[in-house]
């Protein structure tokens, strides 16, 4: 097919405007985007602490109503979803947490957080971890340097603010990483990120062939509670996936995960995971890792900084 079939009328293509197609690219220019943010060396350690065997850290991304407000969108039935996750989603995930005796972290867009003070200082109080997750769940791509380095740096101001921590790590919103990302949490000083997916074990984060020091802690669709549960009435999006199909998922991901001795990261959202079939299923997680000897649960926080210091 010509380009020329693939372009409105009234739309400028690419040569019309004078842009490079992709397969007219020099070298020089396709190389620099594959090279612009890398992962670099292993950061997964010889030995998790106490000699156990596997690392589990569990985290919740609490979106809450910033996926209809990012949108520009008003929706009383879809906010509605949303304020679940913090009316029963993420009580109902503490008091699982408490009871199992496990820590976790909590991804919070900074609206949700200033929504909801209380709930982010019960979370900490607690002894989980609340880390950057944008201001407002925004998409970083779209925006430019500027306005992504304010977005992430009032975020991090308004979390320290109201739960009297300052945050060490972030998970972009929908894991979507820019261009500017990885210089944006240099410049905020943090130990980590959990937003991108070059290994199943954590590794340095490189930037233009520089080391940053960086922990990546990598996520996975197929470990994200929302892929298997999301909803949208007005699409096609549908649950297809029944929670014990769910279950088997992360179960066998775990499992295999112990026979390598690493990092099992696992991803859910208070407003989907939170209803009670789900939470079953979590629960039931939950006791299955617990049966395996020399697990060791943590918060991201306290992966990254043991995978870093064991790094040397």
């Amino acid at each position: 097919m010509s380009t020329t079939a693939r372009t409105k009328p009234d739309q400028a293509g690419p040569e019309q405007s004078g842009e490079l197609l992709p397969w007219q690219w020099p070298e020089a220019r396709w190389r620099g985007i594959v090279e612009k943010v890398r992962a670099g060396r292993s950061l997964k350690p010889k030995s998790w602490p106490g000699g156990a065997q596997v690392a589990v850290a569990l985290s919740f991304d609490s979106d809450h109503e910033s996926g209809e407000l990012r949108e520009g969108g008003s929706s009383p039935g879809r906010l509605s979803q949303g304020q679940y996750g913090n009316r029963v989603g993420v009580p109902r995930i503490l008091d699982l947490l408490e009871r199992h005796g496990v820590p976790a972290s909590f991804y919070v867009p900074a609206v949700i957080a200033l929504l909801y003070p209380e709930e982010q200082r019960r979370v900490v109080a607690a002894g989980h971890e609340i880390g950057i997750h944008g201001w407002i769940h925004e998409r970083n791509s779209i925006l430019d340097y500027k306005d992504e380095r304010e977005l992430m740096f009032r975020s991090a101001d308004t979390l320290a603010r109201i739960t009297g921590k300052p945050p060490v790590g972030m998970r972009t919103p929908s894991w979507d990483f820019s261009q500017h990302t990885l210089r944006i949490v240099r410049e905020l000083g943090l130990l980590y990120d959990s937003s991108l997916m070059a290994d199943d074990e954590p590794y340095e984060l490189v930037e233009d062939g520089e080391a940053t020091g960086i922990v990546e802690l990598p996520v996975e669709w197929i470990r994200d509670d929302a892929v298997y549960f999301n909803m949208n009435r007005f699409s096609a999006l549908r649950p297809y996936t029944p929670p014990s199909a769910v279950l088997e998922i992360f179960q066998s991901e775990f499992d295999e995960t112990v026979k390598e001795k690493g990092l099992f990261l696992l991803t859910m959202h208070p407003h989907y995971i939170g209803h009670r079939s789900r939470l079953a299923l979590l629960d039931r997680l939950i006791t299955h890792i617990k049966s395996v000897p020399g697990v060791w649960f943590a918060t991201h926080a306290q992966v990254a900084e043991y995978c870093k210091a064991q790094a040397g």
